[in-house]
């Protein structure tokens, strides 16, 4: 088994798709042909639509003429085209794990032939709180347990339950780092920016013409959120945000809009912005830092992916000190520039003992 901890975008797709196909061919393994029920050889569950597509058009690449039929589901899509697809035969399935759930539940899926499972972007299958979904599948249905299948896991980052997870779905793993784990930081440039409490927002009305495209603020409060975008309104600047009071219509509605640049700025707090399927943005703007750095990483990976550069901004008040030593560490670990202000104030915080948790 093994357990691969890779920036997105960074062509592993193929690189898994592959190997899997070839090692069905080459296990001679009969494939299920037209059924009403299917019973793939594979499974690969991925967190949206758009990765799962892009799996799925690996897949045909690799299963062109060979016998072995892909087919794709996800959510928000006629459930009864894929049915369709699934019908005709389906040896390898790319999947979301919300619409294979619906289809185990219909009966049209058995996992009992799942020789080779892939969960592909796993910690933002996580994050996007879909560990019930994943667990009910990989443990709770038919499929072949830990070690009469081949299990491989794909993550940019390894929290606490991604190992977890791992070490469930996995026995004597093998663990490959690609690049620094936990972070894409190399393709993000990351400014800190020393701003007091009551100047922050004069300085993001500055900020936020310098970079065209899509800017995402994190806030720390629902209140501060909707006042943020009042005040971003109010200065003509189409914004939108989302925070946990918003209703899961609400929210959706504000990603469509920002997503389709009516409100190229999105306001958004923490919890609201986690599972949540948010595009590439230009430019991510801490204007709240988290009380973590963890989540600092996690915030700004909305940026710089897929191989594009990308830009994060924070605003660091004094309310912040005890950041400032993960900060300046996780600055100097992806080379970028540490301030010297930061670098002073890291310093004291290790003596005074004002650790931010890591």
């Amino acid at each position: 088994d093994l357990m691969a901890c890779a920036q997105t975008g960074s062509g592993k797709t193929a690189a898994f798709c592959f190997p899997i196909i070839s090692n069905i061919l080459r296990s001679g393994v009969q494939p299920t042909g037209r059924s009403r029920k299917a019973f793939p050889l594979a499974l690969i569950l991925s967190p949206t639509r758009e990765l799962s597509s892009q799996i799925h058009d690996e897949a045909r690449k690799f299963t062109y003429q060979v016998g072995i039929r892909p087919v794709v589901v996800y959510g928000g899509a006629p459930v009864v085209n894929q049915l369709r697809d699934m019908e005709r035969g389906c040896d390898l399935l790319v999947a979301t794990p919300g619409r294979l759930s619906d289809l185990i539940e219909r009966a049209r899926v058995s996992l009992q032939r799942v020789g080779y499972l892939a969960l592909d972007e796993a910690d933002r299958m996580l994050d996007m709180g879909f560990e019930p979904q994943i667990r009910r599948i990989v443990e709770g249905e038919d499929m072949p347990r830990t070690g009469e299948r081949q299990t491989l896991m794909f993550s940019a980052t390894f929290p606490k339950e991604i190992q977890r997870l791992a070490a469930d779905f996995m026995h004597n793993y093998i663990f490959l780092a690609v690049g620094r784990v936990g972070s894409s930081t190399d393709l993000i440039v990351q400014h800190i920016e020393y701003v007091a409490g009551a100047d922050k927002r004069q300085v993001l009305l500055d900020l936020i013409n310098t970079v065209e495209g899509l800017t995402l603020v994190f806030v720390e409060t629902k209140r501060g959120a909707d006042a943020l975008e009042d005040f971003l309104c109010g200065h003509g600047f189409p914004a939108t945000s989302i925070h946990g009071d918003r209703t899961q219509q609400e929210r959706e509605a504000a990603l469509k809009s920002f997503r389709a640049g009516r409100t190229p700025i999105l306001v958004a707090t923490d919890v609201a912005a986690r599972g949540l399927d948010i595009p590439h943005v230009t430019h991510v703007i801490n204007f709240d830092l988290p009380p973590d750095i963890d989540d600092y990483v996690h915030r700004i990976g909305h940026t710089g992916r897929a191989g594009k550069k990308g830009l994060a901004t924070a605003f660091f008040s004094d309310k912040d000190a005890s950041l400032a030593r993960g900060l300046a560490e996780l600055l100097t670990e992806t080379n970028q520039e540490v301030p010297g202000w930061l670098a002073n104030m890291g310093a004291r915080s290790h003596f005074g003992g004002g650790g931010g948790g890591g």
